[in-house]
């Protein structure tokens, strides 16, 4: 089931954290435990930990949830060693070993009875609630409030650790996957907060941009790769001939990103199907307002999910934006 994005958090619902981690569907069989992402791809031989866990519950039961993993020493969540797990290879074990996932429930779909998924929230509520009763630490029960106040504080108090944000959920609705347009079950209001960045790529054209590749300079004065915005559609066009004046290549003049072109598909940071990105490189002169949320892979210093555009910092130059983190 999905959520629907919105500003703000709606009267009368339940609410929850919303996890920086992988969505996740656990399928407790007789003989196995079965991991599934959102996208239909099966997670169980990168966690063998959790299906471990799992095991000890009935067979039947199918849970809804996210995988995480804690970074004791930063003190949140570390999304790059969820990443870590897919590509580990011969060392996985040893990952799990050093950096154990867990599994933040907060919906279960069926039981050893049969499917739930016809019921209303608060009955499957208390029914996950029964099941995990007892459980390990690595296998959590996602925090629930009917407070609004309380949701909102944790959107604040809690984003350094790792939470994007909060989940609002009808008390009565059933279980509906896939997205119901018109009829949300599910909210999501993310923490966001706006910060600067320096254009040094577009896709589309240069009259019109599609997509603004961002950067910063890091200690060595090296401009690293830290996102990419959402579409501009027609803010692209709005952007205006002085815009491209700034950022075009002058004649004879050699534009130097150092960036791979086209931009590795692995650069997005996301689990699903990913391609190369081509772009056209420019001169990094132009800082740029941008909108992003907590979700930031300090390891290799980039924003995971795309910044939204917010306007040109035409007061600022390249080195009044903060230093690239991760180097």
């Amino acid at each position: 089931m999905h959520a629907v994005a919105a500003t703000e958090l709606p009267a009368g619902a339940v609410y929850e954290p919303k996890w920086d981690g992988w969505r996740c569907l656990a399928f407790v069989q007789p003989d196995r435990v079965a991991l599934q992402s959102r996208h239909g791809r099966n997670l169980s031989p990168y966690f063998p930990d959790i299906t471990r866990l799992l095991r000890g519950l009935p067979a039947g039961v199918v849970l809804d949830g996210e995988l995480v993993i804690w970074d004791p020493q930063r003190g949140r969540t570390n999304f790059v060693a969820l990443q870590r797990r897919v590509t580990a290879g011969r060392r996985l074990l040893l990952e799990a070993r050093d950096r154990p996932a867990h599994y933040v429930a907060f919906d279960v779909l069926a039981d050893q009875a049969g499917t739930l998924v016809d019921l209303p929230l608060h009955v499957r509520r208390a029914r996950l609630e029964q099941l995990l009763a007892g459980a390990p630490p690595q296998l959590q029960l996602c925090p629930q409030t009917t407070d609004v106040d309380e949701a909102q504080a944790w959107a604040v108090d809690w984003e350094a650790a790792g939470v994007e944000g909060v989940i609002a959920k009808d008390p009565d609705g059933r279980y509906r996957p896939g997205d119901r347009p018109g009829r949300p079950g599910w909210v999501k209001v993310k923490t966001r907060s706006t910060t600067e960045a320096i254009v040094a790529g577009v896709t589309g054209s240069l009259s019109a941009p599609g997509v603004l590749l961002l950067g910063r300079y890091d200690a060595a004065g090296r401009l690293r790769y830290v996102g990419q915005t959402v579409p501009l559609g027609d803010v692209g066009r709005d952007l205006g001939p002085g815009f491209v004046r700034y950022v075009a290549q002058r004649r004879g003049e050699e534009i130097r990103t150092p960036w791979p072109q086209p931009l590795p598909a692995a650069w997005s940071g996301q689990l699903g199907e990913r391609r190369p990105l081509p772009y056209i490189p420019v001169q990094p002169t132009v800082v740029v307002e941008v909108e992003v949320d907590v979700a930031f892979d300090e390891p290799v210093g980039r924003w995971r999910h795309r910044a939204r555009y917010v306007r040109v910092r035409a007061d600022l130059s390249v080195y009044d934006v903060r230093r690239a983190a991760g180097f």
